[in-house]
């Protein structure tokens, strides 16, 4: 992996009266003012982690804990805020860390349960993101739950995005387990429900967001060949969002893999296939209009009315050689921030989500919704220590699995993500705020 000091790219009425404009601008004073006093006073932020009431994934809806807040704590948000990139910053030691283990959260997948499978350090869970001129709070279960009460949200992509999900849940799981509500018992399709919040959440699995068939189970590299269509929506997950509050689609990884590339239902093009006369694009080709696609797809939905968040991909770090020769993920500490840099396939991938995702954004605020980044790829560049690499299986297994450096270990660094995402809808929240105050027109 190359290491340089380069920098991370990453965006960061006349005729009135002066009484009148006065007296307006105090009331919307005041209402916001109001608004921001009662957010403030009702959550708390800071939490002991004594005073965690739980409730077992098996309890029935008619025998749920009373969530119990604590009333002595309160919020703190700083106006900086607004101001500051909470995506941009450096990973610092954490002592208070990990909030939850492999023994008091279910949620954990196998393959991301280090702790079960003997990895013998443990320096990797306990650091935390530390933005450049704000801090950013560590993720309160309470006030998530409260923000979310009555709503639902909905994780559409890849295993990355599932390895989200188990890591919300687990950090949600010292207020509360949800029940499984799922109507099939496929596992790429699942609906959790938290009773005392009436919050749903849910998994929708599309690694590609567009529809896409696997052509050959082994393929020109053993990964398999895929179909992609990639201007046709994914009925799978775009026919199920309509009722969602918000949704966190992400895409990446699995884009490396050999696939054909379909329009209008002819192949255009392909991805390392290896057919003869078949043009071999880069893959960004098909990333690019996948992602087009899948944002089509919501703008055109006539009834979502929810927030959309592009959570965007979190790089591999193999070292070594590649995923299927022998590269592996053995640091045991996170970069600094000056000490690597988002390059190659990596940076060309990361921009194509942005590019594709202002695109989306505009079309889509002429109709009134709303598009959110949630900005994951600096922080997760920065952590090659936080991959199960061997640790996702017993050593003596009979398994082929190659060390995995795509995932993250639960407990691990993607717990942070979670952090992210309430910093996203308090920001909501108080943006909300300020426009129901100072209403255009």
């Amino acid at each position: 992996m190359k290491v340089t000091s380069d920098e991370l790219p990453y965006e960061k009425n006349k005729n009135q009266q002066q009484q009148g404009i006065t007296f307006r601008s105090t009331s919307r004073t005041l209402i916001l003012v109001t608004l921001t006093l009662i957010i403030l006073t009702v959550v708390p932020l800071y939490y002991p982690l004594h005073r965690y009431p739980t409730t077992n994934a098996s309890t029935s809806d008619t025998n749920i804990s009373q969530v119990d807040h604590p009333q002595d704590e309160v919020i703190t948000i700083n106006d900086n805020h607004h101001k500051c990139d909470v995506f941009s910053g450096e990973w610092v030691p954490n002592p208070d860390a990990p909030y939850y283990d492999n023994m008091t959260c279910w949620a954990i997948h196998e393959h991301q349960n280090c702790q079960k499978y003997g990895r013998p350090d443990s320096d990797f869970m306990k650091w935390r993101w530390k933005p450049d001129g704000c801090d950013l709070p560590i993720f309160n279960p309470y006030q998530f739950l409260e923000i979310v009460r009555d709503k639902s949200l909905a994780f559409v992509g890849d295993s990355v995005g599932r390895n989200q999900m188990q890591s919300l849940i687990c950090m949600l799981s010292r207020v509360e387990y949800p029940i499984d509500k799922s109507e099939t018992k496929d596992e790429n399709f699942k609906h959790w429900y938290y009773v005392s919040y009436n919050f749903t959440l849910a998994t929708y699995w599309s690694p590609f967001l567009v529809k896409a068939e696997e052509a050959n189970a082994d393929g020109p590299t053993h990964t398999g060949l895929f179909n992609l269509y990639l201007d046709e929506f994914n009925e799978k997950w775009t026919t199920q969002i309509d009722d969602f509050n918000y949704l966190i689609i992400n895409a990446g990884h699995w884009f490396w893999r050999p696939a054909l590339y379909y329009v209008n239902r002819e192949v255009v093009g392909c991805r390392f296939c290896q057919i003869q006369n078949i043009t071999d694009y880069p893959m960004t080709f098909g990333y690019r209009k996948a992602i087009r696609t899948a944002l089509k797809a919501i703008n055109s939905r006539e009834k979502f009315k929810g927030i959309t968040i592009l959570r965007t991909f979190a790089p591999m770090h193999f070292e070594g050689g590649e995923w299927n020769s022998g590269g592996n993920c053995l640091r045991r500490k996170p970069f600094k921030s000056n000490e690597i840099t988002l390059e190659g396939v990596n940076l060309e991938l990361y921009m194509t989500q942005i590019e594709e995702f202002r695109r989306a954004e505009k079309i889509g605020k002429a109709r009134g919704l709303k598009y959110r980044l949630l900005d994951t790829t600096q922080a997760m560049l920065l952590r090659p220590d936080g991959h199960p690499s061997r640790y996702g299986h017993w050593p003596n297994e009979n398994v082929t699995l190659y060390n995995d450096c795509v995932h993250w270990c639960l407990p691990g660094p993607i717990d942070t993500w979670s952090d992210f995402l309430l910093h996203t809808l308090k920001m909501e929240g108080l943006r909300s705020a300020e426009e129901r105050s100072h209403p255009r027109g």
